[in-house]
């Protein structure tokens, strides 16, 4: 924290950053979290979506295809398809 203080150009101690953070009961990064990074990606991926696109290629165009694949499941939902992509229909 401190150094991203020091990017920003705030100029403070570090030992000034280490007691206001004790003071609000916050532990050394270390020992914040008994979570290791995959037990915290498994608890979220119930919530997690990976969007992505495709194209599927046909006798006379070319096809692209909009889709999101639920993480925790990996079921997938095709959210679109379409011919001819613009922005609008990315974006709806």
């Amino acid at each position: 924290m401190h150094g991203e203080l020091c990017r920003l150009g705030y100029r403070v101690g570090a030992s000034t950053v280490w007691t206001i953070l004790k003071g609000a009961g916050v532990d050394p990064a270390p020992t914040r979290s008994a979570l290791t990074w995959r037990q915290f990606l498994r608890a979220q991926a119930e919530g997690v979506l990976r969007w992505t696109s495709c194209t599927v290629d046909t006798v006379l165009l070319r096809l692209y295809v909009l889709f999101a694949v639920e993480v925790a499941t990996r079921r997938v939902h095709v959210l679109g398809v379409t011919a001819y992509p613009v922005g609008e229909w990315v974006a709806r």
